[in-house]
């Protein structure tokens, strides 16, 4: 379960860091291989009621990876990312990023309130973001 001579994951969270049980049933369960997807990480916080960094930090003391990232941006295979640049036909999607960006980035929350707001898939706002060369931070669950 837990690989001590490759903790890289855990090494992020400062000494002292404990592992949630409960989180982290739920993440042996419904993980595979040592990978949770995020739709699962944000699926058991919302079943848990607890953050979404919760999760991830969990995934992280349990030295698994976190995959397929819902914004493309890390876990898919045979490349990491899936994210591909495409700009946005809708000029008030384009206007929205624009407006939320603060020094050349957008974190990925509001990836997500924009992708609601404008009821597109988060990937797209993410793809306009690639080709605006607008940068993605603040993962939710901590992976980036």
């Amino acid at each position: 379960m837990i690989d001590q001579k490759d903790n890289k994951f855990a090494a992020k969270h400062q000494g002292g860091a404990q592992i949630n049980s409960v989180i982290k049933n739920e993440i042996l369960k419904q993980s595979k291989n040592g990978k949770l997807p995020c739709f699962i990480a944000f699926k058991i916080a919302k079943e848990l009621q607890v953050s979404p960094a919760d999760v991830g930090k969990t995934v992280d003391l349990l030295n698994f990876r976190l995959a397929k990232c819902q914004l493309g941006l890390y876990g898919y295979q045979p490349k990491k990312r899936k994210v591909k640049p495409k700009m946005p036909s809708d000029q008030n999607l384009k206007d929205a990023i624009t407006d939320a960006v603060v020094a050349g980035k957008l974190p990925c929350s509001k990836v997500w309130d924009i992708a609601a707001l404008y009821n597109v898939h988060k990937m797209r706002v993410s793809c306009a973001c690639e080709a605006m060369n607008i940068r993605i931070i603040n993962c939710q669950l901590g992976a980036f």
